[in-house]
């Protein structure tokens, strides 16, 4: 069988080849501590199960239109305007599976083959296939712990040309955990938008960030606004998520999601207006809280065991770690902490050139128990070497 060029130039996400060769050591017999995917412990919140339960009686569960359902929008909408500082009109929201969908929706609608696309150097690897996949040129852009692993609007505008069509953004960002200043992210995006390119701003994990937690909706209409059920309602299998257009591009969104995935899962949908609820709500920030907790947990311990930290998390729950003290490669130290101590992470490698054996990501959003018995046995593994 011949596979397409596109395919074969995909490189593995070492996040789940990790994931796949913890699974194979705990069927051997061994207890792993996996700390090397994004996937909050908590499951989803109580009111969205019971909801769940309650449309799984047997009756029809019909498409519904490719934007998602009318009630859910609106909620995402109030959403976005109560929590987040950005009242949107519901009919910019276009509902998802997943935020993955999101994007492919995005990348669909904007990009064209040979489109020069600006991204951040680490970044989350699947962002800048998808564009790929619609035939972009990616550049990416070096970052370091002076700039907090991010962009910044002087950047962009260094980088601009004139094959140079949009930027892909996120903040709070995987793998580093590091958020971009509000007022510096609108500077990056304005560089764009007199430019005349768009800009994809990836929020999944705004929702969890310190301090002000404001989207950029609220000050650049003509942003396309990437969230998530995954990260804040802890739902990651229910494939959920949500984009914020502008107007002209509905039409398009809605065209392409009726083509690529008809529509996203009806009873996920109909359960997740439960999200929006105040006791939702107040359970996710409970969540949100115990996640801080388990942040200064993980920097303490890495502390002791001599592992630094350049910049600590403000949002997503990921610590980058630089491992270059230990003589090791972040790949060696990868797969020898999986080997070795039975504690799963993952490489740099995954998330760009810069630091690629330096640096590896560790995801905080297991629970604290399992935390506690990772960092010991890193402690170990660590003071072997």
């Amino acid at each position: 069988m011949r596979f397409s060029r596109r395919a074969e130039a995909v490189s593995p996400f070492f996040a789940m080849e990790f994931g796949r060769r913890a699974a194979e050591l705990e069927a051997a017999g061994h207890h792993v501590v996996k700390l090397n995917i994004g996937e909050p412990d908590f499951g989803a919140p109580p009111a969205f199960l019971r909801a769940v339960r309650e449309v799984s009686d047997g009756r029809p569960l019909a498409y519904t239109g490719a934007l998602g359902l009318t009630e859910l929008r609106e909620s995402i909408a109030r959403f976005s305007g109560e929590q987040f500082g950005a009242p949107v009109d519901a009919s910019r929201v276009v509902v998802t599976t997943g935020a993955s969908a999101a994007l492919l929706l995005a990348c669909a609608a904007l990009i064209d083959p040979g489109d020069d696309v600006l991204v951040s150097d680490p970044s989350y690897p699947c962002n800048r296939r998808f564009a790929e996949s619609f035939g972009a040129r990616v550049r990416l852009l070096e970052t370091d712990p002076a700039s907090h692993f991010q962009l910044d609007a002087a950047a962009v505008a260094d980088a601009w040309s004139e094959s140079t069509r949009g930027v892909m953004v996120a903040s709070p960002a995987n793998p580093t955990g590091t958020s971009l200043a509000y007022a510096e992210l609108l500077d990056l995006c304005d560089v764009a938008r007199r430019r005349g390119g768009w800009r994809i701003v990836d929020e999944i994990y705004l929702g969890l960030a310190d301090g002000e937690r404001r989207s950029v909706a609220a000050d650049d209409p003509g942003a396309i606004v990437v969230n998530s059920f995954s990260k804040y309602f802890g739902m990651t299998g229910w494939r959920l998520g949500w984009a914020i257009v502008p107007d002209e591009m509905v039409p398009v969104a809605e065209r392409l999601a009726q083509n690529y995935y008809i529509c996203p899962p009806t009873p996920a949908q109909l359960a997740a207006v439960t999200c929006f609820e105040p006791a939702t709500i107040a359970v996710a920030e409970e969540r949100r809280g115990i996640l801080r907790d388990r942040r200064e947990l993980v920097l303490d311990g890495l502390a002791r065991t001599g592992l630094a930290v350049p910049v600590p998390p403000d949002g997503a729950f990921y610590v980058y770690v630089d491992v270059s003290g230990t003589g090791l490669s972040a790949s060696d130290f990868c797969d020898r902490a999986l080997a070795e101590a039975h504690v799963a992470l993952t490489p740099g490698k995954d998330f760009g050139v810069v630091g690629a054996e330096q640096y590896v990501r560790l995801s905080y959003a297991a629970s604290t128990e399992e935390l506690s018995l990772g960092i010991d046995r890193l402690g170990a593994f660590v003071a072997s070497l």
